[in-house]
């Protein structure tokens, strides 16, 4: 059987730390619309963050880790 291909998009959006952690770099909503949003909200979405446990189990077998 041949082996999984990664998916580039998936890690190309993607950052895993040396622990295993796999972290998102920016969230959704950022660059579109910005006029109506605040400051704080904007700056809210610039921060990483982590993938909830089961997305992160379906992220890591889209990866092939």
């Amino acid at each position: 059987m041949p082996k999984q291909k990664t998916k580039k998009s998936i890690l190309k959006k993607i950052k895993i730390t040396s622990t295993g952690k796999i972290l998102r770099r920016h969230q959704l909503g950022v660059g579109h619309l910005k006029r109506k949003k605040s400051k704080g909200a904007i700056n809210r979405h610039k921060k990483t963050s982590e993938y909830s446990k089961g997305e992160s189990k379906r992220i890591r077998k889209l990866i092939g880790l």
